[in-house]
């Protein structure tokens, strides 16, 4: 299956067991992060979104129970993802490829914009994307940077990390400050000890990217951080997607672009 396949054969491909990130799939289509909590912790995941709309841009919220979502009609959030993460306590408990078995009805599902979603924008203004050039997935950190708590959730911004020729940084900002529901404009370029990040060549999730000659890293809100909050405040229950492995949603990444 080449990237060029449409949104709904990917999911097909992930829903029959493939296990692979999503970075490059399905071009020119909006890919989401899952955060699955139950019913009581809903109004405190919207509330962190609304504090931390950078890291956490909210497309969809699902009524309790419900595994459907207007991002593709007829999907099944629960086994259309290549893989997931299931949290009990705050403590990973286990990836499976489905989340049949641990489906509630009191889970509300949030569908949280991907960076993977500008990369076909970035690609159209010539910034190359090294992480899908060198089949990796693409590099993600926790920071020390704190997000802003609410209610019970707490936890440092996640953020992933895109080398870009120093020559087309301005470019990169620029592109993708245009798409803010998908992460918007990076949240620092250069120095990762800025952020707390000791090692580019140790992520936290997704694999090490190697820099070409004249790289600058560049550093982008992460989807990943309501995992960071799920780690920090313990919920007795939580399914995510598994870092890199997003939704692939039927929704052109055009909607989400600024004019």
């Amino acid at each position: 299956m080449g990237a060029m396949a449409a949104p709904a054969e990917h999911r097909a491909q992930y829903r029959a067991g493939l296990a692979v990130p999503t970075s490059g799939a399905a071009p020119g289509f909006t890919q989401a992060n899952l955060v699955v909590l139950p019913r009581d912790w809903a109004w405190d995941m919207l509330l962190f979104a609304q504090r931390n709309p950078q890291p956490v841009p909210v497309l969809e919220v699902t009524d309790p129970g419900s595994p459907g979502t207007t991002l593709a009609p007829g999907a099944d959030l629960r086994t259309y993802l290549p893989r997931y993460r299931v949290w009990r306590d705050g403590e990973l408990v286990d990836e499976p490829t489905d989340v049949l078995d641990v489906w509630r009805d009191d889970l509300v599902a949030f569908l949280v914009g991907c960076s993977f979603s500008f990369e076909t924008a970035l690609l159209d203004a010539g910034v190359p994307i090294r992480n899908v050039e060198q089949g990796r997935n693409v590099s993600m950190y926790r920071t020390s940077v704190p997000c802003r708590p609410a209610g019970r959730l707490s936890g440092p911004l996640v953020v992933s990390m895109r080398p870009v020729p120093a020559s087309l940084v301005a470019t990169a900002v620029a592109v993708t400050a245009r798409m803010p529901q998908v992460h918007g404009a990076p949240v620092h370029v250069g120095a990762p000890e800025a952020l707390g990040i000791a090692d580019l060549a140790a992520p936290d999730h997704g694999d090490a990217v190697d820099m070409e000659p004249g790289d600058v890293p560049v550093f982008w809100a992460c989807g990943v951080t309501p995992q960071a909050a799920v780690l920090a405040s313990r919920p007795p229950l939580a399914i995510t997607h598994a870092p890199g492995h997003m939704f692939v949603t039927d929704v052109p990444d055009s909607a989400y672009r600024l004019p």
